[in-house]
């Protein structure tokens, strides 16, 4: 298993803590993590992206999207088959799925749609107009006044 040694950067940095648990989980998925549903991550700019999943039989009322602090989790529940089907080939996985997604900071969805199988989720970061750049103005200094004394 690898392990990674932040103490160096957060001897120096406040705040960044989360980035140990962020690498540690990436660190833990390999090739057995599950791959259903397959999905795509799109940077369509600099603050905008969109996921995309391929979610073949389900409908809107079987998925669920749930955003929670800085996790996206969407999870989609097999409504239950009425008749029995007996299949020649089943390659159409029709299975119930949770797959989780960690949001930076200021990145909230959106919206979602389903369109041809398709869900798709649009991510935009809203910085705060607080944490914004912005450029202080440097102000000229008034000349210091003198104090004329008088001659007595």
């Amino acid at each position: 298993m690898r392990t990674f040694d932040l103490s160096p950067l957060l001897r120096s940095s406040v705040g960044f803590d989360h980035l140990n648990h962020l690498l540690e989980t990436a660190a833990r998925l390999d090739e057995t993590a599950p791959s259903y549903p397959p999905y795509n991550i799109e940077k369509q700019s600099d603050d905008r992206y969109r996921i995309t999943m391929a979610v073949a039989g389900f409908e809107e009322s079987d998925i669920e999207l749930t955003a929670k602090g800085q996790t996206l989790l969407i999870a989609g529940k097999i409504r239950k088959e009425e008749a029995k089907v007996e299949y020649l080939h089943h390659g159409i996985a029709g299975r119930s799925f949770e797959r989780r997604f960690e949001l930076a900071e200021h990145i909230r969805v959106d919206r979602a749609s389903l369109a041809n199988g398709l869900l798709h989720v649009d991510l935009v970061r809203e910085i705060p107009e607080a944490m914004k750049p912005r450029t202080i103005k440097i102000e000229a200094q008034a000349e210091p006044r003198l104090i004329e004394s008088k001659a007595a």
